[in-house]
């Protein structure tokens, strides 16, 4: 049942009409404000409260208004409205409230040394789950009453009144209705509004368990033209030393085990344009002689969407202004004053989201673009439900609101932004069937798989792994090799990265094993011909999963996998094409060289052979990183340093070490100078900064053991003046 249809085909207008006047009305921000919706069909009931929430709950539009204090731009999303479930074991909504506000009070912004700041406005709350109370004994029905009939005290007394200095939607069945306006008078005189929705009583036998905000029906809708935003590609990155750019995973350098987190590449997405009409494709670029935009005058539309849209007005290469968004604003306004099909309506606003789609794919992500967007296909969707496209504007808004998360400065918003991108995913996958749309299916999968992963970063990373690999694998069920063999070789390498990450909280054999089988599935498609550059991506995957594996079994020979699947990759990841990706490669090929050189069973003659080719790749690692001023690596360069100095120590003090003095001298010189450009980038990590110091004293000891006085001198030479207090009394 879509949100605005009843038994009567009369109700869905009607229906419509209501929901329009309730959302107007939660979104005026009004203080202390009552409002009641009835309804008796819990199917509408949980729509319509689901739509309310997914819309008004982190209005796109709040994000674009921040002053231009950093100290508001970083607050964190905060709500504008809370959706909170009846507490039937103690039905008091007022005392839910004040205990969401105890818990979640609203965030100070704008606090300077000058200005004390200001807090966020207190939510809208709606409450739903009152008609469970029908099932409750007596006792808790009157009591539930018995709160609503201290409501009107407690908006009066100012104490007390701080739950509804927003507003306060109840939803409720008619007979609840009834027994308000008959058994708590006082709650019923504080009303501001009431909202009735038309359509049949839910029967209680198909209630039983928990309800969810959404339809569970399928529905055939034929066949679906293709979403935009395809099947984002997943480019997460753990958040360690060792990141690498991609697809690429960081890992744990053998040493210097301390680090700085860094940000993840932004991810990738197959963007599949739409056809728009050649009129309506936008041109050009925003440019300082704009010439001036005629604002037209807009009755019927959001005030939001046309400022947005007035914001976002591009000029061609002639310096003319690109007039298709006016237009299409304009053809909507008609289309309202005609009063004519909300069909119709939907259409109109779907064609000005699919212009900013268009936009969006040929790489203009810009936060205003985004917005219009959401905001133009949520219209869509609101005014026909029932359209075949819903299925693929929700996937289209799921991804859109990850999009928002990816673009500045919403960083601090993001698990809001995620976790809004997944309930729009879950939406479409309840509107369609894999066996009639499989190709549909397996794109939202896949890009929910995505939004896990990325979720996974904020909160509960192992349930949110968990539940990428879950989603990747169904997407897999549905895109056959027949069908798409590079997008299942994409699929198959998110799946690789999923259980990858997977295997860092649990299971870890079993998930790296399931891993490289799926990099190795991948590799079919992603062949060196074809796809080269992916190709040695995944190879370099392969290699870190290897890598990982070698620390719970076979370390000797899952360690020389892993160096032979780095080699393989850096036969296509060159400092000509891919200059970043090369070095954070040759940074892992570092690590499994040293660590296959500290094997017990690693032969003395391999030993300092392992040692010399880490060496070699950790120095090339480091000249191509140091060449590449100004471009963001993956990888900590000062941890490789450190890395690199200590392997200099290692192999010039091994025991079976036959070089002269000049050699020894050389390796001692490459070890110090390279602890202390560890040390110069550490000097904001105090354990780190006394790590890495206590390396140069071992270092400067290890000149005296080998070269002797003579060789102390030689280091502390090349210690800066400004370390020697901190040194000469360690030695």
């Amino acid at each position: 049942m879509s949100v605005n249809e009843a038994t009567h085909p009369e109700n869905s207008v009607w229906n419509k009409q209501v929901y329009h006047r309730l959302k107007l009305a939660l979104s005026l921000g009004l203080r202390r404000q009552v409002f009641l919706a009835v309804c008796d069909d819990l199917n509408l009931r949980n729509q319509v409260a689901a739509r309310l929430h997914s819309t008004l709950a982190y209005p796109v539009g709040q994000v674009l208004y921040q002053p231009t204090n950093s100290l508001e731009a970083s607050t964190p999303a905060y709500p504008r409205l809370v959706t909170l479930r009846l507490n039937l074991t103690d039905p008091n909504p007022m005392a839910q409230i004040s205990q969401w506000l105890i818990n979640y009070p609203p965030p100070i912004v704008g606090k300077t040394k000058d200005a004390p700041g200001r807090p966020l406005p207190i939510p809208v709350f709606q409450i739903v789950g009152v008609e469970q109370l029908t099932r409750q004994p007596v006792a808790t029905q009157r009591l539930f009453l018995h709160y609503l009939r201290l409501t009107e005290q407690r908006i009066s007394t100012q104490e007390s009144s701080r739950f509804l200095e927003s507003s306060l939607l109840l939803w409720v069945p008619r007979p609840w209705l009834y027994a308000i306006q008959q058994s708590a008078p006082q709650f019923w005189r504080c009303r501001t509004g009431v909202f009735i929705f038309a359509g049949e009583p839910t029967p209680t036998t198909k209630t039983k368990g928990p309800e969810r905000f959404s339809s569970s029906q399928g529905v055939d809708l034929g066949n679906l033209d293709q979403s935009i935003l395809d099947d984002v590609l997943l480019t997460n990155s753990v958040e360690n030393r060792d990141s690498a750019e991609e697809f690429d995973f960081p890992q744990s350098q053998p040493i210097n085990r301390s680090h700085q987190n860094k940000e993840p590449t932004p991810l990738k997405s197959e963007l599949l344009a739409v056809g728009l009409p050649s009129d309506e494709t936008p041109v050009g670029d925003n440019n300082s002689n704009q010439p001036e935009i005629r604002v037209p005058i807009l009755k019927h539309i959001g005030k939001e969407l046309v400022e947005l849209v007035l914001a976002t007005m591009n000029t061609g290469d002639g310096g003319e202004v690109d007039s298709s968004p006016q237009n299409i604003l304009e053809e909507i306004e008609e289309l309202h004053s005609k009063k004519v099909a909300s069909e119709s309506l939907a259409v109109g606003y779907q064609k000005l989201g699919n212009l900013y789609r268009l936009r969006i794919e040929q790489g203009q992500s810009t936060l205003e673009n985004l917005m219009v967007a959401i905001i133009a296909y949520q219209e869509a969707i609101t005014y026909d439900e029932g359209s075949p496209q819903v299925p693929d504007i929700l996937n289209d808004l799921g991804t859109l609101y990850w999009m928002l998360y990816r673009t500045p400065p919403n960083s601090e918003e993001g698990q809001s932004y995620i976790e809004q991108g997944i309930e729009f995913y879950q939406l479409a996958l309840k509107l369609i069937s894999p066996q009639t749309h499989p190709e549909t299916y397996a794109r939202v999968q896949n890009n929910l798989g995505t939004a896990y992963g990325d979720l996974a970063r904020f909160s509960s990373p192992a349930e949110n792994w968990q539940q990428a690999v879950a989603a990747y694998s169904e997407a897999l069920h549905y895109r056959t090799v027949e069908m798409e063999p590079l997008k299942f070789a994409a699929c198959q390498n998110n799946l690789g990265t999923a259980y990858w990450h997977l295997a860092q909280y649990n299971l870890p054999v079993v998930h790296l094993k399931k891993a490289i089988a799926a990099y190795n599935l991948a590799l079919v498609h992603y062949t060196s011909n074809q796809e080269p550059l992916k190709y040695g991506m995944i190879q370099n995957n392969i290699g870190t999963a290897y890598w990982n594996l070698a620390q719970y079994e076979q370390p000797s020979e899952n360690l020389r996998l892993a160096i032979q699947a780095y080699k393989e990759a850096l036969i296509f990841r060159t400092p000509a094409n891919l200059p970043a990706a090369c070095a954070a490669t040759l940074n892992n090929l570092g690590t499994a060289y040293w660590h296959l050189a500290n094997q017990a069973l690693t032969p003395k003659e391999e030993r300092y052979q392992y040692l010399e080719q880490c060496i070699e790749s950790y120095q090339e690692a480091l000249n191509l990183a140091h060449s590449l001023s100004g471009m963001t690596l993956s990888f900590d360069v000062f941890a490789t340093h450190n890395n690199l100095g200590l392997a200099h120590y290692q192999l010039v003090t091994d025991a079976y070490y036959e070089g002269d003095k000049n050699e020894r001298s050389q390796h001692l010189e490459a070890s110090l100078d390279n602890h202390l450009q560890a040390l110069n980038g550490m000097s904001k990590q105090p354990e780190t900064y006394q790590t890495t110091l206590a390396y140069v004293i071992k270092t400067i000891r290890g000149f005296h053991n080998e070269l002797g006085i003579q060789g102390q001198n030689l280091a502390l030479s090349k210690v800066p003046g400004s370390l020697l207090p901190e040194i000469l009394p360690k030695l």
